[in-house]
């Protein structure tokens, strides 16, 4: 029989997997089991996994080879690895980090507990433990913390015979598409497509086929820049050097990927005023404190628009004033809700630029010009149709008032639109500054700054009402 390759399931098949996988625990066929299990991709396995209790999960490791075992705690979730590190014993999880590439086995063991760490680490080969360790120095979000060790490199004055001669005999079982050469200290002089080596005579020096045009990252550039480098070059694998030109590794399109989803993921979860650290644990009451770290701050900003409130209110404090003070109050929140919102759009827009790395986005006066023409437009249409809403509803409420209930419309007109420029401001600058401090620019239109902005839109709401209604 001819073999067939297979599309990777999508989630109905995955569906109807975990309902054969359960059916077969409650009929206790474990020999069926396996069976079904050793006919399934791992990323297909973890899927499963994480949705089987923690009895149901030790019976499946017991049923994997090691090899496909790796490959599915590399895959679950890390709240899913951590109770996976506790069902396992001590000589399991060493020959699981056995099975691992050593950029992922660095990557696994920053999850463990030191002394179970160093264990593991014990139990690779000197030169493995000692690569993994100096793995582990690199941050985790760098080119370095997502580097694969493990490169084939050929001097430059080789032949070709003896660069094909060096691929032949290479251990690595990843795939390649270029060699990387080197002078004779060490350091990255370029890298030659496989395809020049198998078409070249064998006596052609290595060289001589050199890419002049070879592009490399270094092992402290971020890897949001990494990201970035393979996209706008449509690469397949990049080079990884230290700060003397020295080759220390390679970055695949497919690690990248994987880049991408992390930072997509923790941009929404900045925006959202949350932290994916409350994945990493299985515990609600953790998630709850990770998300309170985020809401507590915002309560107390809420309470600062509430303190804005409450000073405003001695301002009104003359009979006539009174009726004023209380239809301002009424529309205080769409000032808020508005204002905030237009800020958010904006400093999504210029977040989403930053992390792209479009030079456009980089230039904040270009920026800075068409937004804020778009934010002079959004803040007239919402004056006028909030001027029109409030005047509408104060008609229809037939409220009697000292002084002429227009003021009150017009207040609200020019608050609103003066409200939205100061929020479109903020989140046109905030992202700038805290990228250039060194803060992830995603906070700036998470909930505190967000909150901070309804403060701001308010006092300048009310500090016009009083001064056209007054």
């Amino acid at each position: 029989m001819w073999p067939f390759a297979r599309n990777h399931s999508n989630v109905e098949e995955q569906k109807e997997l975990l309902e054969q996988i359960q059916a077969l625990f409650e009929e206790g066929d474990m020999s069926a089991l396996g069976r079904v299990l050793a006919d399934q991709r791992s990323s297909d396995i973890a899927e499963v996994v994480e949705l089987l209790d923690n009895e149901q999960r030790r019976a499946v490791f017991d049923l994997l080879e090691k090899s496909i075992s790796a490959e599915v705690l590399e895959k679950v979730s890390e709240a899913t690895r951590a109770e996976l590190f506790e069902l396992l014993s001590e000589n399991e999880i060493n020959t699981i980090f056995s099975e691992l590439d050593l950029d992922d086995a660095a990557d696994l063991l920053g999850e463990l507990p030191e002394e179970t760490r160093q264990k593991v680490l014990r139990s690779f080969a000197p030169a493995d433990s000692a690569q993994i360790k100096k793995l582990m120095t690199y941050s985790e979000d760098s080119a370095g913390g997502i580097m694969d060790p493990l490169v084939i490199s050929v001097p430059q004055h080789a032949t070709v015979a003896e660069a094909i001669s060096k691929i032949r005999a290479a251990e690595i079982d990843e795939d390649f598409y270029s060699v990387f050469v080197v002078d004779k200290t060490g350091r990255f002089v370029g890298d030659v497509r496989v395809r020049y080596l198998i078409t070249s005579p064998e006596d052609a020096l290595v060289m001589d086929l050199i890419d002049p045009d070879t592009i490399y990252v270094v092992a402290e550039d971020d890897q949001e820049r990494v990201r970035n480098v393979f996209r706008d070059n449509d690469l397949i694998v990049v080079p990884v050097l230290d700060k003397n030109h020295n080759l220390i590794g390679r970055i695949t399109a497919d690690r990248v990927i994987e880049v991408a989803d992390e930072e997509a993921a923790a941009d929404l979860y900045a925006m959202a005023g949350t932290d994916p650290d409350e994945l990493e644990h299985v515990s609600v009451l953790h998630a709850a404190g990770v998300r309170m770290t985020w809401l507590l701050p915002c309560l107390l900003g809420t309470g600062i628009t509430a303190f804005v409130l409450i000073l405003f209110n001695k301002k009104f404090r003359r009979e006539d004033m009174a009726f004023v003070y209380t239809a301002a109050i009424a529309f205080a929140p769409m000032i808020a809700a508005i204002s905030g919102n237009a800020g958010l759009q904006t400093s999504a827009i210029v977040i989403s630029g930053l992390a792209t790395g479009h030079l456009a986005a980089l230039r904040i006066s270009q920026v800075f010009t068409r937004e804020v023409r778009i934010a002079l437009l959004v803040a007239l249409a919402c004056a006028l149709i909030a001027g029109v809403v409030s005047a509408v509803l104060l008609h229809f409420r037939h409220l009697q008032f000292s002084i002429d209930p227009l003021r009150i419309v017009f207040a609200l007109g020019f608050a609103m639109f003066a409200a939205i420029m100061v929020a479109t401001t903020l989140g046109l600058f905030l992202p700038f500054l805290f990228r250039r401090i060194g803060i992830d620019p995603a906070i700036s239109a998470g909930p505190l700054v967000t909150t901070a902005n309804d403060s701001i839109s308010v006092a300048i709401y009310m500090s016009l009402t009083l001064l056209l209604a007054g």
